[in-house]
């Protein structure tokens, strides 16, 4: 008898539309894989709803708050039902930008300066020597960000408005000039890793999410050298945070500085978007993998006490 296989997906996180989309791939890839399949649109009452539903696994496709920052995690525990991806500490962690450098650092994965300040203070003068960038501690999908160039006179006054759910305290970190980098780590392996370029600003919501918003160079055409670092990197952040199932890690690669240039990480993303334009698809067909296949893995891998 096929194992029922609840997905989570939806929610109420600013990433909601991003964790429609991915939960309906993971679910159809799911039952492409012989599970039985419940898609839930995760609502607050979602422990009421497992408990009676009683699913032999949970597949997260949450994304962002609640959904990917250790609270559904915790709950999954509490019900005592195995879950894919990472467990509540590394979720935790992963999330909150903050803590997730500290410890980064402390294991030689290179990250930016940084400071974190209340809005208020950042939106009256620079708190930094610009260029910049501004960022909620705790929120993906590049929501919230704002880049501020060196010629820029005065901080965007866009954090202080009525409708601002970033939080009340925002992280300032030096801009890193350069490309962007990203890579997935599947279990202890290290995925390819792609270069995105985009005609926006940078890697935003809609260059990550609109058709055509963005270019995926596949594998990312930079030197052997910095391309195999990139993946080592992935795999140490990875370990360190803790995580579990599918991670990917965001870095720039600033190739004009000094003979290496400056390569530094972002952040890890614990639940990394599953729908048509993103990411770790990808990956993941790079690798010699189907959606289906990648799946069963996750599901086999699923457990409590992660």
């Amino acid at each position: 008898m096929a194992k029922h296989v609840a997905v989570l997906k939806g929610g109420w996180s600013v990433e909601r539309e991003v964790s429609l989309n991915s939960g309906a791939f993971l679910a159809q890839s799911a039952r492409d894989a012989g599970y039985e399949v419940t898609e839930i649109d995760v609502k607050r009452d979602i422990g009421e709803v497992l408990t009676k539903l009683k699913p032999d696994l949970v597949l997260n496709g949450l994304h962002g708050r609640f959904g990917e920052d250790g609270t559904i995690q915790g709950m999954l525990e509490i019900l005592g039902i195995p879950y894919t991806h990472s467990g509540v500490l590394a979720s935790a962690l992963a999330m909150d930008k903050h803590q997730s450098k500290i410890v980064l650092k402390g294991v030689g994965v290179p990250v930016t300066t940084h400071i974190i300040a209340h809005i208020e203070d950042i939106a009256r003068k620079h708190v930094m020597k610009p260029p910049y960038v501004i960022k909620p501690v705790a929120e993906g999908s590049s929501v919230g960000i704002f880049i501020v160039k060196s010629e820029t006179s005065h901080p965007p006054q866009e954090i202080l408005r009525t409708d601002w759910q970033g939080g009340e305290y925002l992280m300032v970190e030096r801009y890193i000039p350069g490309r962007e980098l990203t890579c997935a780590v599947m279990g202890d392996v290290a995925l390819g890793v792609i270069e995105i370029v985009t005609d926006l600003n940078f890697y935003n919501y809609e260059a990550k999410y609109a058709s055509g918003g963005s270019k995926h160079v596949l594998p990312a055409e930079i030197p052997s050298k910095v391309y195999e670092n990139v993946q080592k990197l992935s795999l140490k952040a990875h370990e360190a945070l803790g995580c579990r199932g599918i991670s990917r890690a965001d870095f720039r690669f600033n190739d004009l500085a000094g003979q290496d240039g400056e390569l530094v990480c972002l952040e890890v993303n614990t639940q990394p978007g599953m729908s048509s334009t993103s990411l770790v698809p990808e990956m993941i067909e790079h690798a010699g993998h189907s959606a289906k296949e990648f799946v069963t893995w996750m599901l086999e891998d699923a457990s409590c006490l992660r």
